[in-house]
């Protein structure tokens, strides 16, 4: 029997779903190859075939550091992902899952059938929903732009006390801003854990990053910078970036309570993002972090 892999082929898996679920017709995944399901008992993981010379060992971890192979193969993985959780429940799967033929596919299916099933009745009706919170610019923390030389006199015209008083004072000030900044979005995180069935924090977002992928046009993106840096807490720092699991048909009601929050906490910018499919809880409860 030919497979895919003597044709120089890998199968490509994005998803495990349940062995009848109907998922989009008319589905192109990586470089454009039609996706389609390979079912063993009651489960299926939507696949469909890439190039071994990319996606084989070792070629494909040289793939890795190349950025634009990256993003052009972590865009596909999401549309397709998030395209069949539109309409049917899945289990998505890691970025560049590959086995060698169909048969591999079906050996882990049946290798991992009792954790897939409790994960799909877990999420199934069910999505993700992202909340991210920036702390907004702070009028008394820092002078307007442009101001800064008249609101205060240059360090040489003023002794060295007197300098240092003033930075001193001007670190409180931001420190204060911060952590009344950090209160606000853990209220926020705590009122939605709430309103969701399970939540998971993410590592704050590099602001840096953040503008770079808007400048590009670029999906989410998961960058992340230390918690806590400090750089900028009055220009957006990323104070939440929380993913939220809500069912389908609590969805509106989940959007309201977030602009609901976004309303009573003027000191932040709060984006809500989403339906996706549920990446950040693919795993059982005993699993999680």
């Amino acid at each position: 029997m030919t497979t895919p892999h003597d044709n120089g082929r890998l199968m490509y898996a994005y998803a495990v779903l349940r062995s009848g679920a109907r998922p989009p017709g008319g589905l192109l995944g990586i470089g454009d190859a039609p996706v389609h399901t390979v079912a063993e008992g009651p489960l299926a993981a939507l696949v469909s075939t890439v190039p071994a010379a990319e996606f084989d060992q070792p070629q494909v971890h040289e793939r890795l550091e190349d950025l634009a192979w990256l993003e052009s193969t972590a865009r596909a993985h999401r549309r397709v992902v998030d395209e069949t959780a539109a309409e049917v429940g899945v289990l998505p799967l890691r970025l560049v899952t590959v086995y060698r033929d169909e048969e591999s596919v079906r050996a882990v299916l049946a290798a991992n059938a009792k954790r897939f099933e409790l994960l799909l009745a877990r999420l199934d009706g069910r999505l993700e929903w992202g909340v991210k919170a920036y702390a907004r610019a702070s009028d008394d923390s820092r002078p307007a732009a442009g101001h800064e030389s008249a609101a205060r006199p240059a360090a040489g015209a003023e002794s060295g006390r007197e300098f240092l008083r003033r930075r001193l004072r001007d670190r409180k000030v931001r420190d204060t801003a911060r952590q009344e900044s950090d209160g606000l979005a853990r209220a926020v995180h705590d009122t939605l854990t709430q309103a969701a069935e399970e939540s998971r924090l993410h590592r704050p977002q590099d602001p840096r990053l953040a503008e770079a992928v808007a400048a590009s046009g670029a999906a989410d993106a998961d960058g992340h910078a230390p918690a806590g840096t400090r750089a900028a807490v009055t220009r957006g720092a990323n104070l939440l970036n929380g993913a939220y699991l809500v069912r389908r048909e609590q969805a509106g009601e989940f959007a309201e309570r977030v602009g609901e929050l976004a309303a009573r906490s003027p000191a932040l910018r709060i984006e809500l993002t989403g339906p996706w499919a549920p990446y950040s809880f693919t795993d059982l409860p005993e699993e999680a972090p």
